[in-house]
């Protein structure tokens, strides 16, 4: 209804419900301005500044040339980039096929493997990187028992201490604990696909790959589109494992940005230019996530 036609007692009552509604916001605005805004800005702000412990000095673009003339940066980047070009699709993939089997199953059984999927996700971090880290010990670790004790491999193999394994230790640790909430979410979506589509479809005598592409992708395309921008943000801010089990060796192998950029704020205390290389982080994300919002409308058209 358009105000100018209201009352004065219904114009009363429309800005006493905003004021009230603005009023039950304003704790989670300031919480959004102080924790989230304000720190993005100073932390745009401080990328141009030579910024330490002893020292506040206007340097430009300094630090971003500094960023691409560095090595460990460069091999952090790549091995960031790797993680996500491998881990997203892989995740994406697998979760939408168990999923898909899943859902088809009676209630109790899906909720039960619903939680055992979900699990790693509300377990700590911390609790389930020292089970990982166990497992890949070079001496007392469940691969090498198992592998030596079956005749596959001769000497134990030091998984996290060999630049070839490192990373990919890395990349399956982020996988197992991030597909259960895109399980989670595949399940939900598959359920709400439109049934009486399907059995029409059905009916003409479609497959299951048929009824697959034409009635179910498109309609959890949402779906996918969140669960890849998601799971694409996180794998750019893996941190927790790094810094648990390598601490970017051996030889910065599985050294990514995130953990680059707390090892020269919080190490080297240069605080400057681990802002930059967090703008820089930032864009990435960015550009990736906007080529998955263009790729998935196009696909959705």
């Amino acid at each position: 209804m358009n105000k100018k036609g209201l009352s004065p007692m219904q114009k009363a009552l429309v800005r006493r419900e905003t004021i009230s509604a603005y009023l039950f916001l304003l704790p989670a605005l300031i919480f959004f301005v102080g924790f989230v805004i304000v720190p993005m800005i100073l932390c745009l702000v401080t990328s141009f500044f030579s910024y330490t412990m002893t020292e506040f000095r206007f340097v430009g673009l300094e630090n971003y040339f500094k960023m691409f003339q560095d090595e460990i940066f460069i091999k952090a980047l790549v091995n960031t980039v790797l993680i996500v070009v491998v881990s997203v699709p892989a995740v994406t993939v697998f979760s939408l096929w168990v999923s898909s089997i899943i859902y088809k199953l009676n209630m109790a059984a899906c909720s039960f493997f619903r939680c055992i999927f979900y699990l790693p996700v509300v377990t700590g971090t911390v609790a389930v990187t020292v089970v990982w880290k166990w497992m890949f010990n070079k001496y007392t670790g469940l691969f090498n028992y198992v592998l030596t004790s079956t005749g596959v491999v001769d000497q134990p193999v030091s998984w996290l201490g060999d630049s070839k394994t490192a990373l990919w230790c890395i990349i399956l640790i982020l996988f197992t604990t991030s597909i259960g909430q895109p399980i989670v979410l595949y399940i939900s979506a598959l359920g709400n696909v439109d049934q009486s589509l399907i059995e029409a479809a059905e009916v003409d005598g479609a497959n299951d790959m048929q009824v697959f592409w034409k009635i179910k992708w498109p309609q959890i395309m949402p779906t996918t589109l969140y669960i890849l921008v998601i799971t694409t943000i996180n794998s750019f801010q893996c941190y927790a494992l790094i810094q648990l089990l390598t601490s970017g060796g051996p030889n910065h192998s599985t050294e990514t940005i995130m953990y680059y950029i707390y090892y020269q704020a919080f190490k080297l205390n240069q605080y400057g230019y681990g802002n930059a290389m967090g703008v820089i982080l930032a864009i990435i994300i960015a550009v990736f996530s906007a080529l998955q919002f263009k790729v998935a409308g196009k696909g959705n058209d």
